[in-house]
């Protein structure tokens, strides 16, 4: 690989774990974030809160990693296209895509459909 194309499937692997990843820790576990003791409305806020968040992370990603080849790593899938796959299932991620950012849907849905990868995404994703 190409010291370019590896900085930037390193650069997209750091963005997700760090923004898109975490932030669903805060949607799934808001009392991390404001404390055991927390109304159920507050609760309720920072999960919506977070779910917008992490949408306008996605959003950002898709514009700047999704250049038009079939993959984010170029003519074939790469670790980066695997893991935006897998973490973009969560939390309503792909239904925003589908109404803001097919294009960049489409590409993840080719990640699933890939020869080598297909039997991996039914077993973990069926239907």
């Amino acid at each position: 690989t190409e010291p370019a194309a590896r900085a930037r499937c390193l650069h997209g692997l750091v963005y997700i774990a760090a923004n898109c990843y975490a932030m669903i820790g805060v949607i799934d576990f808001p009392p991390r974030v404001v404390g055991e003791g927390a109304s159920k409305a507050l609760l309720a806020r920072v999960n919506t809160a977070g779910r917008a968040r992490l949408h306008e992370l996605w959003r950002v990603f898709a514009d700047q990693f999704d250049r038009g080849t079939p993959f984010l790593g170029g003519a074939e899938p790469d670790a980066l296209d695997l893991l935006a796959t897998v973490v973009s299932q969560w939390s309503g991620t792909r239904a925003m895509l589908a109404q803001e950012r097919p294009a960049f849907l489409a590409l993840l849905q080719r990640v699933e459909q890939h020869p080598r990868l297909a039997a991996v995404f039914a077993r973990h994703w069926p239907g």
